[in-house]
């Protein structure tokens, strides 16, 4: 089983980061390991964790709050100090990153936001609150590609963990503290969005997860958005979403919950 590491919340040496077989990592030497960063790589499982802490750097979590419920996974990320947002409340997640932030960033260490807010697949679109960060806080932006990770542990779709899956970690070049005060959040959303997912759909690495409705269920309820760069797809889920609301609720969302639980507690627990 995959363990989850137990350290403090400044991040383990190097030589005690849990690596994954099968992993490639590249761009390692455009990282600045005295920098304070927002990171924000592209999310596909729990997996991509514990490729980002190859990083030479001291990382924060943010996680969305149903994770600190979960048996077992919860407590490691309480335990740790790792950041719990609302992702179905905008706001509230906002000020709690405003809230937690600064002090991190000013002992060292960097924080980790995964902008898509999901592991549906690379067609979900970037949200706004990383790169508002980075400008409110002078932050630079430490855009990393992940790919491959779902074919480690498909959470929420299956409890099952594949050994030996190709996974691609990728580091591109920061945006400067400069940079990100002078474009508004949204351009720098756009321009980081547009830089990740141009790699990870370049052909060279682990191919991304890729959201299909008719597989994954619509997960209603849950607050995400398409990328308006995969039209027919959009265009789908708008559709279900008009249906949703004249005939009612429905989706396989709360069964794949219950899975994925079930899962990560198989995941964590000692051999």
């Amino acid at each position: 089983m995959v363990p989850w590491p137990r350290y403090n919340a400044a991040g383990p040496p190097r030589s005690s980061a849990p690596s994954i077989s099968g992993s490639t990592i590249a761009g390692l030497e455009v990282i600045d390991p005295r920098e304070s960063y927002i990171v924000t790589p592209l999310h596909e499982g729990f997996a991509d964790a514990l490729a980002l802490l190859q990083l030479p750097l001291a990382l924060r979590f943010v996680a969305r709050d149903e994770l600190f419920g979960w048996p077992r996974l919860g407590p490691i990320l309480r335990d740790t100090g790792q950041i719990m947002i609302w992702p179905e409340d905008g706001r509230r997640s906002y000020r709690e990153l405003l809230r937690r932030a600064p002090a991190l960033l000013m002992a060292g260490e960097s924080v980790v936001i995964f902008p898509q807010g999901t592991i549906l697949g690379i067609e979900i679109d970037f949200l706004a609150g990383p790169f508002g960060l980075a400008r409110a806080l002078g932050r630079p932006i430490l855009p990393i590609v992940v790919t491959g990770a779902h074919r480690i542990w498909e959470h929420p779709y299956t409890p099952r963990l594949r050994y030996g899956e190709r996974l691609s970690l990728r580091v591109l070049p920061p945006l400067t503290a400069a940079a990100c005060r002078a474009h508004s959040t949204d351009q720098l959303r756009q321009e980081v969005q547009r830089r990740l997912k141009s790699v990870a759909l370049g052909g060279d690495l682990a191919p991304p997860r890729r959201f299909s409705p008719a597989r994954d269920g619509y997960w209603d309820g849950y607050a995400y958005r398409i990328d308006p760069s995969f039209p027919a797809l959009a265009a789908d889920v708008a559709r279900h979403r008009q249906r949703r609301t004249h005939d009612g609720p429905r989706g396989a969302a709360p069964r794949l919950i219950e899975t994925a639980q079930q899962g990560c507690q198989k995941a964590i627990d000692p051999v």
